[in-house]
């Protein structure tokens, strides 16, 4: 007899609908597996027979033959045992063979027949939905993973026994015998952010360079001597960024998902990603790596703010590998098998001090030599310098400062304005792909970024007297209109034009 199953894979960030189609005949008695199989696919025949046999059910000796179509499409991980037993077991007779019809079932099986959690969840669930599949049977810990999806009524099941007995039974009993897990659409985070701007001492010119940043969605640099609030400023960018959008949400949920690290009493994320990765960190750690290569801490950071501190500390190479994602907002990564593209839509703030002691160019303190501040910078390479839109330096705070007991503007007051700021640019770029500011390309800066002759003029003395390059230029006018938008006003005007001019270049490199 022959039985089809439908389940789903995930390669790379593609997911797929997959079907799995079982036979039984006379022959050799065997389990024969094909449909371009990745290993741990091809060990499933092992669990599942087991399986099988714990949940007291003994394979005829017969030739079972299993396909998982199409052939032209890798599978990989463990989650097409569930949906391996239930082909066989309809193929035998022992289930109806329209008892899994309409159903999507993912799973791994343990020897002893209970169902065990997979990766990538939520998407394979969300693909399913847009296939016109509402129904799906998972272990019980992907159930409400499942259920994220609105349209999705996800069954979670402990063991291979449960969804046996569960698909024997009319819809009425089904009900009754396992209740589907209740959708979790995404709301509002209701978590008392734990740091906020108001703890910040000083460093205005700084707290201001990060409003520009939040609204516009620019990359970042801070440069200044030890305990200055370098990555105490950092660490405070994503409570001044907008909550994630449903849409947002989902896609950083799935990425979380396929990467394994989607936590399991959040099946979607509310909050922007913050990653720190340590400076140690690998270049296939950072963009992802592996045979079918994993999201790496780009793509994790996807929506959200990736903080590189101590950057000249980094690798070259390593650092180097930022320079695509941040112009495309992608990552395309090339193995053997295939060409793997990752979302990496980041906004990265990084923190740095002057020299290897850290007090340049205070002579009292600093005792590097000019050639020891040299090799230091230049681990920072010229093109990810110019990549970085806003560039400031955090002075040594004060001790009046710290003792006048004045709280800062807090984090709730700065994202009502970064609110206000994104309010204006989607009413601008409503009709485009175009979301922020900083996503403007070449050709759209003419259009919502005009100058008038005044402006035009000045633009050109930055021009000539800061020795601009093309995208520096362009750069500069994208911040100069965030700054505009901040101030509520369309038009970019001569003092904008100086504010985005002062957050430019740091005095640092040009000596």
């Amino acid at each position: 007899m022959f039985s089809k199953i439908l389940s789903g894979t995930i390669y790379g960030m593609d997911c797929h609908l997959v079907h799995v189609e079982a036979d039984l005949s006379k022959g050799l008695p065997c389990f024969v597996m094909v449909g371009n199989l990745g290993s741990e696919v091809k060990e499933a025949g092992e669990r599942v027979r087991i399986a099988l046999k714990n949940s007291g059910i003994i394979l005829p000796p017969m030739h079972i033959a299993v396909n998982i179509s199409p052939g032209n499409i890798r599978k990989e991980g463990t989650g097409f045992d569930l949906p391996i037993a239930i082909a066989v077991l309809s193929a035998m007779g022992k289930l109806p063979m329209d008892a899994a019809n309409g159903f999507l079932l993912l799973g791994e099986l343990s020897l002893d027949g209970h169902l065990k959690p997979v990766r990538g969840m939520l998407p394979i669930s969300n693909r399913a939905v847009k296939a016109g599949i509402s129904r799906c049977i998972v272990a019980r810990d992907n159930a409400r993973e499942a259920a994220a999806i609105t349209q999705m009524e996800a069954i979670g099941a402990d063991s291979l026994q449960q969804v046996v007995e569960y698909l024997c039974l009319g819809e009425n009993g089904r009900r009754e015998f396992l209740p589907a897990c209740p959708n979790c659409a995404p709301g509002a985070e209701t978590k008392k952010e734990t740091v906020d701007f108001e703890e910040v001492r000083g460093q205005e010119s700084v707290k201001r360079g990060a409003l520009i940043a939040a609204a516009g969605f620019h990359h970042m640099l801070i440069a200044g001597p030890p305990g200055a609030g370098k990555t105490m400023i950092a660490r405070r960018l994503p409570t001044i960024l907008p909550p994630l959008s449903e849409e947002e949400s989902l896609e950083v949920s799935s990425i979380y998902s396929i990467s394994g690290q989607l936590p399991a009493d959040k099946p979607l994320m509310t909050r922007r990603p913050f990653l720190s990765p340590h400076h140690t960190v690998s270049p296939q750690a950072l963009a992802g790596g592996g045979k079918v290569p994993k999201p790496g801490v780009i793509s994790l950071a996807h929506r959200g703010v990736l903080f590189l501190d101590e950057l000249p500390e980094f690798k070259r190479q390593t650092l180097d590998l930022l320079r695509q994602p941040l112009e495309d907002r992608t990552i395309q990564i090339s193995r053997s098998s295939g060409t793997f593209c990752y979302p990496a839509d980041i906004m990265l703030c990084a923190a740095m001090n002057p020299c290897p002691c850290g007090y340049y160019p205070d002579r009292n303190k600093c005792r590097c030599t000019p050639f020891e501040i040299h090799t230091y910078l230049s681990h920072i390479s010229g093109p990810i310098l110019d990549r970085m839109d806003i560039c400031v330096m955090a002075p040594r705070i004060e001790l009046s400062q710290l003792q006048n007991g004045r709280k800062g503007e807090s984090s709730a007051s700065m994202r009502d304005k970064v609110i206000k700021a994104r309010k204006m640019q989607k009413t601008r770029y409503r009709g485009t792909a175009i979301r922020f500011n900083s996503e403007l390309g070449a050709g759209e800066i003419e259009k919502y970024c005009s100058l008038g002759s005044e402006e035009r003029k000045m633009m050109e003395q930055l021009f000539r007297s800061m020795k601009l390059s093309a995208r520096a230029y362009h750069r500069l006018l994208k911040v100069a209109r965030t700054i505009a938008d901040l101030d509520a006003s369309e038009q970019i005007r001569k003092e904008h034009l100086a504010q985005a001019a002062c957050y430019r270049t740091l005095e640092i490199f040009d000596r």
